[in-house]
């Protein structure tokens, strides 16, 4: 099935939130178990979002039964989250506790009556039964249908040690085992609040008003036109557009930026983000699901289900690796005894202690666990990272490609400079503002605000016979006279050339980053016109930390070369590409992957969209509100904030070396141990510290990253 049909069939099944898994391979037996259910077409488990997406007709109660094997709890996922049981007062806990106190009862019994006395050994068989009662219903059901994993390993050594009277070590290994699973269940739930913790931010209810009645409303009954009043201190339940009032709000649940923005009539405004100081009327334009946080969280949950380069290599690995394990634990337990004569007892008893090491408990968990905690971490700060693919990716890239205009530019032009050559500045600002009222361009906006702030009435002139050349300007009569207003290029052009004195203040200005318009009729040129967008104050800094870091920076924009080089050299970028089309820069990021293979770009998130999807990581500027960005890039900066790549980078960096670092810890830990069984010296115990120890250090190593702070 392609990626396109699983995202389809996924929007139609219906989503539960569950609570209690403990590992992938638990979750894989819930979905397989779920898949069984009678009416079920197909379900689908996302472990890091905790969540089951169920394809047919079932009841909660159906799947409870189904996940009764590690006592789950379903929810419907609209319905209010489920409270958490206190981690110490978990029933897999109170079999540990009761398990642990038969453990302490039947040593001290064996000391005092010797170990093979009947009491010790009834007490140790007790807490090998209560302790690894469902450990055995897994095991033995995977035992039969020949599927080898943790369970099955688990199974085999602790019961084989039984049989061949070690009791005690046997019961150690139970008590050992089921810590380690309560540790990692503690550690995964820690990791996957990160995502609670956005679901917390916006509120259930609103102040809602309907034909002049003010009543509080649940969100999921709040309809689209609605009229939510918002006071001071409160957060917005809904995304709207403020209709009365003005204040600020922090929008730092979304954006992760803590300095509040100031909102008025017609701004738009977001759930989740909290109003500071005035009283807001706002109109509700989404529903609950389409809000920007419910984008956030859906997106963030899908990105955690996606696997990771390493975590689809470690679970391929690991497909090979346990039933190894099994086949060499064999061979320990059979070979010297019938080849060479040695002791049956010791060498069945390393080949149990084999399998307990060769548990593949800390290689499964070594990735899932940091991929779910840093993309937790990076949605908490106002970078959603849309999968595991993409956050391994942004911590290898080697080439960054930025669009200039509203990525290292705030990406609003302004008059600089107005040099007049014949004429009243006024009257010719007032023609050049009128004339450019009838076209699109991004620098005219800039000389229409200019003449507002001057405050001339180009509204009122007559413009007749306005006609567009394209890539050059415009031309248009007033007062029954002919006028151009464009580029240098296109007076070249109706002039055959230009003053010298005129062609020098256009080449300064130019040098400047300055884009020059010019006014002028056929006979002569009346005005210049500066036009220059402005340097956003954070480019510098960024650019710099990222070429710091062995990144190659490169600034792609339509301008003219000077203006792109006057900028570049301002920002600092390594390389400069100017009088670029769209398709231009498309062909340079095809180029610089054939040089660099790991390549991002930075952009708008629309006019960029085919630059974005051919780079490596494509990450859109301002998230916020803005549906293509969130749906066309592979990492969203949601504040419109550059400072915030640098921090992403940083993040994904120490991902992927956490990663690495889990993967080789994990591996090493199990070889040293199995270099034990070579003079004997392996033990029960020795195997279940070993593969405890590995599982709970590669944890607590993954939560590492919950510190990662921009």
């Amino acid at each position: 099935m392609s990626d396109q049909q699983a995202k389809l069939s996924e929007q139609e099944m219906k989503a539960y939130r569950v609570q209690g898994f403990t590992c992938t391979s638990c979750a894989n037996i819930f979905e397989n178990n779920v898949k069984k259910l009678q009416g079920v077409e197909d379900a689908k488990v996302n472990f890091g979002a905790s969540k089951i997406y169920v394809h047919g007709s079932t009841t909660i109660e159906e799947l409870e039964k189904a996940g009764a094997f590690e006592n789950l709890k379903i929810r419907d996922e609209k319905e209010q989250k489920i409270e958490r049981e206190s981690f110490w007062k978990q029933k897999a806990n109170i079999k540990v506790y009761i398990s642990a106190i038969l453990l302490v009862m039947s040593w001290l019994l064996g000391e005092q009556y010797g170990e093979g006395h009947i009491l010790p050994t009834i007490g140790f068989a007790a807490a090998i039964l209560i302790g690894g009662y469902s450990l055995f219903i897994k095991g033995f059901k995977n035992l039969s249908r020949f599927k080898f994993d943790m369970n099955t390993l688990m199974t085999i050594a602790i019961l084989g040690a039984a049989v061949i009277g070690q009791w005690g070590e046997g019961a150690m290994v139970v008590i050992l085992f089921a810590i380690s699973e309560a540790l990692e269940r503690y550690s995964v739930d820690k990791a996957r609040q990160s995502i609670e913790s956005l679901m917390d931010i916006a509120p259930k209810e609103a102040l809602i008003r309907r034909e002049n009645k003010e009543m509080q409303v649940h969100v999921e009954d709040i309809l689209v036109g609605d009229i939510m009043i918002v006071k001071p201190g409160q957060k917005l339940a809904m995304d709207g557009t403020v209709i009365q009032g003005i204040s600020t709000l922090n929008q730092a649940a979304i954006t992760g930026e803590s300095v509040p923005v100031t909102k008025t009539v017609g701004d738009e405004v977001f759930a989740g983000t909290l109003n500071e100081e005035g009283l807001l009327e706002v109109k509700v334009t989404k529903k609950v699901e389409d809000t920007t946080i419910s984008k956030i969280i859906h997106l963030v949950e899908e990105a955690q289900a996606e696997r990771a380069p390493s975590q689809a290599f470690v679970d391929r690995f690991a497909q090979y690796y346990t039933p190894a394990i099994v086949v060499l634990a064999l061979l320990i337990a059979v070979v010297p005894p019938l080849l060479f004569g040695a002791d049956w007892s010791m060498w069945v008893y390393q080949g149990l202690a084999v399998l307990v090491v060769g548990c593949p408990c800390a290689l499964v968990v070594s990735t899932p666990v940091a991929v779910v905690t840093a993309i937790g971490n990076a949605a908490k700060n106002g970078v959603l990272i849309k999968g595991g693919i993409h956050l391994e990716e942004a911590g290898a890239l080697k080439a960054i490609a930025f669009d200039k205009t509203g990525t290292l530019t705030k990406g609003v032009p302004a008059v600089t400079d107005i040099i007049t050559y014949s004429g009243n500045e006024n009257e010719l600002m007032t023609i050049t503002a009128a004339i450019e009222k009838g076209s699109q361009h991004p620098l005219a906006s800039a000389i229409m605000r200019k003449a507002e702030e001057n405050s001339l009435d180009f509204n009122g002139v007559l413009v007749e016979d306005f006609q567009s050349i394209t890539g050059k300007g415009v031309k248009a009569k007033v007062n029954n006279e002919l006028y151009y207003v464009g580029s240098p290029n296109l007076f070249e052009e109706v002039h055959g050339s230009i003053e010298r004195n005129q062609e020098r203040q256009i080449i300064e200005m130019q040098t400047q980053g300055k884009t020059v318009m010019v006014l002028g009729t056929e006979q002569e040129i009346l005005s210049l016109i500066a036009v220059a967008d402005e340097i956003r104050e954070t480019s510098k800094d960024v650019i710099s930390k990222l070429n710091s870091i062995g990144i190659e920076t490169v600034m792609l924009t339509g301008d003219n070369q000077r203006t792109a080089v006057e900028i570049g050299k301002q920002v600092g970028v390594s390389d400069i590409k100017a009088d670029l089309l769209p398709e231009d820069k498309l062909n340079f990021i095809k180029e610089l992957r054939g040089k660099h293979k790991s390549v991002g770009m930075v952009g708008d998130g629309v006019n960029d969209a085919p630059a974005l999807a051919t780079s490596t990581v494509g990450v859109a500027m301002g998230g916020v509100g803005t549906d293509t960005a969130l749906e066309t890039a592979d990492i969203a900066l949601m504040s419109d904030d550059l400072r915030q790549l640098p921090y992403t980078i940083n993040l994904s960096r120490k991902a992927l070396t956490i990663i690495k670092q889990n993967i080789t810890f994990s591996l090493v830990i199990k070889l040293v141990a199995l270099l034990l069984v070579i003079p004997g010296w392996l033990t029960l115990w020795i195997a279940i510290f070993s593969d405890m120890g590995a599982t709970l250090l590669v944890t607590l190593n993954s939560l590492r990253l919950l510190k990662s702070k921009e």
